[in-house]
């Protein structure tokens, strides 16, 4: 509950009156891997230790969080950059770091979007292998990649359900590079569980994400993007611009948290849960302590 709730909540219980149960001010949402579930958890502490009522509706599919967004469902979630420039807005025109921002700020600001300040950390998309395998150590850019798959070598790739149908996912990256792979190449599977395929040698190549702590947890190595295919995914809290206008305080605790965020950070945030199996909560909580921010 808010402040100004609270402070009306004791006034009433003061003079022996009750208040109707009231529901949450804010509503954090998140996708369903463990940097969203992260940084869900993260922003609802921070937003309840300056005194919101929070709901956190966590583990949610991309496009699920997203049009729950844009409907007034959910009021805050991170969000990656490259994903509303291509999935979301459909702009396939390739564009650096900062006017990648720029665009997609402008564009949802006409869904009624805001965006905030964008951290140092970009979860670009990448392919990785293992640091010492006698089927990928000639291998280490995509280019390398496309050519093994154009000689017909039989490299298995491990994949989540979007990549393969994702514009900014494997339709793009073939088109990009010149190559094409088939239902045989591909082995779909949760997100988190391509990591475990390709440490494991139950395939040659995984789709992973650039700030997850398992990359140097597993000693793998990620395939140089040798055409700049991949667009930027900074992460960044997009705030509901109804809700931040009705509370625009938001807008400088969740720039604060942003600031605290790089690719090394996020890293290790993500290693201490998906290598050291601390719990989500506890991840958060200590970083909130360690920043200063609660």
């Amino acid at each position: 509950m808010h402040k100004t709730l609270k402070m009306l909540a004791a006034a009433a219980l003061g003079l022996g009156l009750t208040l109707p149960a009231a529901a949450a001010d804010l509503v954090v949402g998140g996708k369903n891997f463990t940097e969203q579930l992260l940084l869900a958890e993260m922003t609802t502490q921070l937003l309840e230790a300056n005194g919101y009522d929070v709901e956190k509706r966590d583990g949610m599919g991309s496009q699920v969080v997203r049009d729950a967004q844009v409907n007034g469902q959910v009021d805050i979630y991170w969000e990656y950059t490259g994903t509303s420039l291509v999935t979301y807005n459909k702009v396939t025109e390739p564009m650096d770091a900062e006017a990648t921002y720029a665009k997609v700020k402008e564009l949802d600001a006409e869904r009624g979007l805001t965006w905030l300040a964008p951290s140092n950390a970009n979860n670009t998309y990448a392919l990785a292998v293992r640091a010492s395998d006698e089927d990928t150590d000639d291998i280490t850019t995509l280019s390398d990649m496309a050519a093994a798959y154009n000689a017909g070598e039989n490299l298995k790739m491990a994949v989540n359900a979007e990549f393969p149908g994702r514009p900014d996912g494997l339709p793009g990256l073939e088109e990009a590079y010149g190559f094409e792979t088939s239902r045989a190449d591909r082995k779909p599977m949760d997100s988190g569980l391509t990591y475990q395929a390709l440490n494991e040698d139950q395939v040659e190549i995984a789709l992973v994400f650039a700030t997850d702590g398992r990359i140097a947890a597993f000693d793998f190595r990620v395939l140089e993007d040798d055409r700049g295919f991949f667009p930027n995914y900074a992460l960044v809290p997009v705030v509901r611009t109804e809700a931040l206008e009705a509370n625009p305080e938001l807008a400088e605790l969740l720039n604060s948290l942003s600031a605290q965020l790089d690719d090394a950070t996020m890293q290790g945030l993500n290693a201490q849960v998906d290598v050291d199996k601390t719990p989500i909560e506890d991840v958060a909580a200590g970083f909130l302590a360690e920043t200063g921010l609660i």
